[in-house]
């Protein structure tokens, strides 16, 4: 059934919660408690890694070249294996701008950009080789991304210097298959129009990761870092620009901290930092201005995520700026192994262009349980559609096998203030069976909202709010 409750006509409303539904959820108490509790355990178990006193200068093992566009690739590479063997340390790339092929990290090294070092990437794919990763939460071998690392454990990308991926509609961004990025009909430009379909159909028939190769002629960018069931990693200072598609994906890690990077990427698909089916993730003091989600937590898509069943868990944002994206922290989609515990605090979120603040989007081809969201303290000046929205049905036209149905529930919003929005809080969960309960927003104001307070679609239960303003009027209290 459709609930459509606008402004303050929701004072005298309440969607109950069945007995079932309390046994699973969390009452007001418990989210004071995860943060006095479960927050500091999380913090304390994310340490950044340290690494040997020696630094590896790029150019003290290779010379520089005359030669207009040439690949430094082969150096770089050369110089972080050297590190990793001899027991690790800092490889320096200096000031400069140095065009370069895919770089591969390797245990041990932390891969160090001087202030005014720049590693710009070839848009040649013949330089990019097949390696084993996920795209859009499907396992499959692809173009190796721009900085890559499988199984490594202390590694760190640092420094002042900026990591440009290179890409524009003239070369990486139009393989996103739309118009508007460069692609055009009939013009022979490969895109992911012809990989993403095929790779969704494997996914459903559960083929086998080694016979899914893309590569040439399926279209599928590359993410610009992407390091692989790796521990202890370190993502510091550096800016990110141009990314072909994901900007930072962490996959399948343990122990990871990004901190003070800038990333501006308005590129298709252009997420800011994905962290997929990964433990134990601190990113703070960063600025995301993204053509996408600027972080969006997976585990996932479909049957992969399922068969996985490797939850994303322990995450926590704060201090973080956000301005363009389709979302500020985003839970999903590709969410099938769930995700619990999230802490996001501190944050300052602004832009005409700012879709949503808090965002969790999943439907009935991925199952999962998503819980324990928790969110304080944070100021937004305008975002275009909701302050919260939790949409059980995205992706209506999938084509998937869609017996799956997610489960959303803990979710908290304490001190959250936004001047400008379409909705404060939109819930799309389902029309049959209720898997959205135990939401809470209090002590927030949410000021020029202009076409409702709140849009709730479908079943919901145990969704309260409390000491909460809607332009300039306050709620009463739901019991």
């Amino acid at each position: 059934m459709k609930k459509t409750l606008m402004a303050l006509a929701l004072a005298l409303a309440f969607v109950g919660m069945p007995a079932e539904a309390q046994k699973k959820g969390k009452t007001p108490d418990e989210a004071a408690k995860a943060w006095a509790e479960l927050y500091p355990e999380i913090e304390k178990s994310i340490k950044a890694p340290t690494f040997r006193e020696k630094d590896y200068p790029l150019f003290k093992y290779g010379k520089k070249s005359k030669t207009q566009g040439y690949l430094y690739t082969q150096l770089i590479n050369k110089v972080i294996d050297r590190c990793s063997r001899e027991g690790g340390g800092r490889v320096v790339i200096p000031a400069g701008t140095w065009l370069t092929g895919p770089i591969t990290l390797k245990s041990n090294v932390n891969l160090h950009l001087e202030e005014g070092a720049t590693l710009l990437f070839t848009p040649d794919l013949k330089e990019y080789p097949l390696v084993r990763t996920r795209w859009e939460g499907m396992d499959c071998y692809n173009y190796q991304p721009m900085i890559y690392a499988y199984e490594q454990e202390n590694i760190a990308i640092t420094g002042k210097g900026t990591i440009d991926g290179g890409a524009e509609i003239e070369n990486w961004w139009r393989m996103c298959g739309a118009k508007s990025y460069g692609w055009e009909d009939g013009k022979g430009i490969i895109s992911q129009r012809i990989g993403r379909p095929l790779l969704m159909e494997w996914n459903e028939k559960g083929v086998p990761v080694e016979e899914r190769r893309m590569g040439d002629g399926y279209g599928m960018r590359v993410q610009l870092v992407n390091p692989v069931k790796c521990k202890n990693v370190l993502i510091e200072d550096v800016t990110l620009l141009r990314s072909p598609f994901w900007v930072i994906h962490p996959l399948l890690c343990e122990n990871l901290t990004v901190r003070g990077v800038h990333i501006q990427n308005d590129g298709p698909n252009g997420d800011g930092c994905d962290p997929e089916s990964c433990k134990n993730v601190l990113i703070e003091r960063c600025y995301f201005d993204t053509g996408d989600d600027c972080i969006a937590i997976k585990s996932g898509r479909n049957r992969d995520g399922r068969t996985a069943n490797i939850p994303s868990e322990n995450i926590i944002v704060r201090n973080c700026k956000m301005k363009n994206g389709h979302g500020g922290v985003v839970v999903g989609s590709e969410i099938s192994g769930g995700f619990r515990n999230l802490f996001v605090e501190d944050c300052e979120m602004d832009s005409p262009e700012l879709d949503r603040v808090i965002r969790i989007k999943t439907n009935n081809c991925r199952g999962g349980v998503i819980e324990n969201i928790y969110v304080r303290n944070v100021e937004v000046g305008q975002c275009k559609e909701a302050v919260l929205k939790i949409n059980l049905v995205y992706e209506p036209r999938e084509i998937c096998q869609r017996d799956f149905n997610p489960t959303v529930r803990n979710v908290f919003l304490d001190n959250v203030n936004c001047r400008k929005s379409k909705y404060g809080v939109r819930i799309d969960g389902f029309d049959d069976i209720c898997n959205v309960y135990n939401v809470e927003v209090k002590n927030s104001v949410f000021e020029g909202v202009t076409d409702g307070a709140f849009l709730l679609n479908g079943q919901t239960a145990n969704v309260r709010f409390s000491n909460l303003k809607i332009n300039s009027g306050v709620l009463k209290p739901l019991k």
